[in-house]
């Protein structure tokens, strides 16, 4: 069995150095491969040299531009967004409530370490979590069957 995976070996080697039709195929020449010229961008003769210590023609927000290029202008919000935004109450929000936040005179109220394990769980749909009353939550993946 041995000498006939040696010999088919050796002939499969040998069958690469022969010129059939499947490998025998029209490539293209290294050496005919022409170099194009570089662009050249021509001169505009209508700009100008700015003047030392003058000021600029041109009044350009970079920051807009930057946000207008990322996010876009301003689009209208849809229906949808806008049902959303009354019923959780935007127009009587406080504009000020992400620095109140922080402040120490701010009431909190402690729901437990059961709420802080499931806020600090791992992403997934669930079905592996485990949690016990007592101890801390963990995640064991079922056994492929």
């Amino acid at each position: 069995m041995r000498k006939v995976l040696v010999a088919g070996g050796l002939a499969l080697l040998l069958a690469g150095c022969g010129s059939s039709g499947l490998l025998n195929r029209d490539r293209p020449d290294e050496f005919a491969v022409a170099r194009q010229a570089p662009l050249v961008i021509p001169p505009d003769y209508s700009l100008v040299p700015p003047q030392p210590g003058a000021a600029a023609t041109q009044n350009v927000n970079t920051q807009g531009q930057t946000l207008e290029a990322l996010f876009g202008g301003q689009v209208a919000r849809s229906q949808a967004e806008t049902g959303a935004l009354s019923q959780a109450g935007a127009a009587t929000a406080d504009a000020g409530v992400r620095s109140s936040v922080g402040d120490p005179q701010t009431n909190v109220v402690d729901k437990g370490a059961t709420t802080r394990d499931i806020v600090a769980a791992p992403e997934g749909d669930g079905q592996d979590a485990r949690a016990a009353a007592g101890a801390q939550a963990t995640t064991q993946p079922q056994q492929p069957q």
